[in-house]
């Protein structure tokens, strides 16, 4: 429950508002010398050591493009799952291929629209992070008007069940709540957010990784945009991560970990606001940092371990199953019109070669259904898939 009144190290003011006063934050830097023990030192290393460790494998990996973006769908999947979407990989993949080959149908029923418009918002979500990576490749900067264009992105065609805004790519324009907090109205939000863009752009007073979760909180409590502040804010720690060369890929997301720990995530950010407690915030996000650089580490060494065994059993043969097996890295999902398309072979070359698959266990069918059917690669899904291992 927000407070009434905030203690003397507050980062910010109350200020009268209607029948509620709003919270204004102070700038960045925090006002007082942030007081780092050994032991925050330690979480802060063993969070570089692994993104560096997975910047590394990153570089040396020689991954189809699909991996990483099914890595960022676990991401985007995550992120709109905490907005109340509910979608899988199957849903998205399921999507796209259906879309590919024509095959939508049209006379869907409503459960099947609303699934439709969850995955609309999980790819909202990839081709946000896809758009701001290709601006920061392009020597551009991270900005107010970049804020503006990937908030479009996220929220175009979102259900309007998770939209509560007529305001999409740019500030609100009427006060928003996160339940009894009231963040700075729209008065407040512009020069608030010229201050933060201002401490990042100008290199931030500490460590980069401490000044990105400075920024993260700032941001969430700033609350610019009438709606779709938590995937933007979540969306920008993957960027400025890479911004700041912690990552040669887009491969590490937090929305995994924050999702797992609700309460904690916004407890922290809540005592800050109240009380000043920024070193709890900044062990707690760092601590993010330090578990999803393993878990994609990980992740990323089984998934090419796995490949390497795929191409060490089912390469260097021209059987369609063969050729099948080694490309289901870079297409995961398939469906036998998809395969006869795909190696220029006879519909009934395609079946058998899937069925073949099937029973050596490295495709599953997923629908259920006798014709049009779909199928994953079953062991890279299961690695994409699993909870997390370091927490």
């Amino acid at each position: 429950m927000w407070v009434d009144e905030l203690e003397d190290d507050a980062p910010g003011e109350l200020v009268p508002y209607g029948r509620r006063p709003y919270y204004k934050p102070e700038p960045l830097p925090p006002s007082r010398e942030l007081e780092l023990d050994a032991e925050f030192y330690e979480r802060l290393s063993d969070a570089t050591f692994w993104l560096g460790k997975l910047s590394g494998i990153s570089l040396e990996v020689d991954f189809p493009a699909v991996l990483y973006t099914s890595l960022l769908r676990k991401e985007a999947m995550e992120s709109a799952e905490i907005e109340g979407a509910d979608v899988d990989y199957n849903a998205l993949y399921s999507f796209e291929t259906s879309t590919a080959h024509g095959q939508q149908d049209h006379g869907a029923q409503p459960s099947a629209a609303d699934e439709t418009k969850d995955v609309q918002e999980v790819l909202n979500y990839e081709r946000a992070v896809e758009a701001g990576i290709e601006t920061l490749d392009a020597g551009d900067e991270i900005t107010i008007d970049l804020l503006h264009s990937l908030h479009e992105r996220l929220l175009t065609d979102v259900p309007d069940d998770r939209v509560d805004t007529d305001t999409i790519g740019a500030f609100k324009t009427t006060p928003n709540r996160m339940g009894e907090f009231l963040p700075p109205v729209p008065d407040a939000v512009e020069g608030a957010m010229d201050a933060l863009m201002t401490y990042y752009r100008t290199g931030g007073s500490y460590h980069p990784l401490v000044d990105i979760a400075l920024f993260h909180y700032q941001f969430e409590t700033i609350h610019p945009y009438g709606d779709g502040n938590g995937r933007l804010g979540r969306l920008l720690i993957t960027l400025q991560l890479y911004d700041t060369d912690y990552l040669e890929r887009p491969n590490l997301y937090l929305s995994e970990y924050f999702n797992r720990n609700k309460q904690t995530y916004v407890d922290r950010m809540d005592s800050v606001r109240a009380t000043g407690a920024w070193e709890q915030w900044l062990s707690f996000f760092i601590d993010g940092v330090r578990y999803q650089a393993r878990e994609s580490v990980e992740r990323t060494l089984e998934l090419d371990d796995l490949r390497r065994e795929y191409q060490e059993t089912y390469g260097g043969v021209s059987y369609t199953a063969n050729q099948l097996a080694c490309s289901l890295f870079e297409q995961p999902y398939v469906t036998a019109r998809s395969v006869a398309e795909r190696f220029d072979v006879q519909p009934a070359t395609a079946y058998r070669a899937i069925e073949s698959l099937q029973a050596d266990g490295l495709l599953e069918e997923v629908t259920g259904k006798e014709r049009n059917r779909e199928y994953r690669a079953k062991e890279i899904f299961e690695i994409l898939e699993r909870p997390p291992q370091t927490y």
